[in-house]
C-alpha cells in the first residue's frame, strides 16, 4: 500500500498547512483536504497548489463550508450533517497528504469528531505542535487520546523554535517508535522555502 498520512494539529493556526505542504513535497504526494471549513476564496487546496505548483494534484474536498467556524457549525448553517461515513479515501497511485481541519476533538457534527474520521480512514498521523503556552498539556493530550484509539502517531512535528523545557518534555512523554521531525520558523513561505525544507529532511 502506498503511504497515507493524516495531518492534524494540537489547535488551529499552528502551521498544519506548511506542514503539509512539505511532507507533499517531500512524498511527492497528492494531497486532500477532507473539510474546507471556510476561507473558499484562498482554500487550503489552493495554498498547496501556489506552494508546489503543477506537480502536486490536490483532490476534491469532500465538504466545502463557508462559515469560517468548527465544522459541525459550519455545516448546521447550510442546513448539512456531516458523517464520517460520507468520507472515502481518493483513488490515487500516489502516496496521500490528508490535512484535517483543526485538532483531533474538532467536532464534525453533535456525536462526530476529526478523530473519528481518522479512525475511520485507518491512517496514521502526523501531529503538528507549535509553541505557545498551553502547549504541553495539549500535545500531551493529543498524544494520550490518540493512544487511547489505537491510532499510530508515526510522527511529531515541532513547528518552529520551542524552549528547551516544553520539548524536553514534550518529546520525553512522545513513544521512540514515533519519529521526530522539527521545522524551523520560515518568514517567508514560498515554493524555494517549502522545497528547502523537504529537501533537508
Amino acid at each position: 500500500m502506498k503511504k497515507k498520512l493524516f495531518i492534524t494539529g494540537i489547535g488551529t493556526e499552528i502551521g498544519k498547512t506548511v506542514c503539509s505542504a512539505i511532507l507533499t513535497k517531500y512524498y511527492k504526494a497528492d494531497y486532500w483536504k477532507p473539510v474546507q471549513s471556510g476561507d473558499l476564496h484562498y482554500t487550503d487546496s489552493m495554498k498547496i497548489t501556489d506552494w508546489l505548483g503543477d506537480e502536486v494534484y490536490c483532490h476534491p474536498e469532500t465538504y466545502r463550508l463557508q462559515l469560517a467556524a468548527s465544522p459541525h457549525q459550519s455545516a448546521a448553517e447550510e442546513g448539512k450533517l456531516i458523517c464520517v461515513e460520507d468520507f472515502q479515501l481518493p483513488e490515487t497511485e500516489k502516496k496521500l497528504i490528508i490535512e484535517g481541519a483543526g485538532g483531533l476533538m474538532v467536532p464534525l457534527s453533535d456525536t462526530e469528531f476529526m478523530i473519528d474520521l481518522i479512525k475511520k480512514l485507518n491512517v496514521p498521523v502526523a501531529l503538528v505542535v507549535k509553541n505557545y503556552l498551553g502547549c504541553i498539556n495539549h500535545t500531551l493530550l493529543s498524544i494520550m487520546v490518540l493512544k487511547q484509539r489505537n491510532i499510530p502517531l508515526e510522527y511529531l512535528i515541532l513547528n518552529g523554535s520551542f524552549p528547551t523545557d516544553t520539548e524536553r518534555i514534550i518529546v520525553n512523554y512522545t513513544e521512540q517508535k514515533t519519529k521526530i521531525i522539527r521545522f524551523p520558523d520560515l518568514s517567508a513561505i514560498t515554493k524555494e522555502t517549502i522545497k528547502m525544507q523537504a529537501d533537508n529532511l
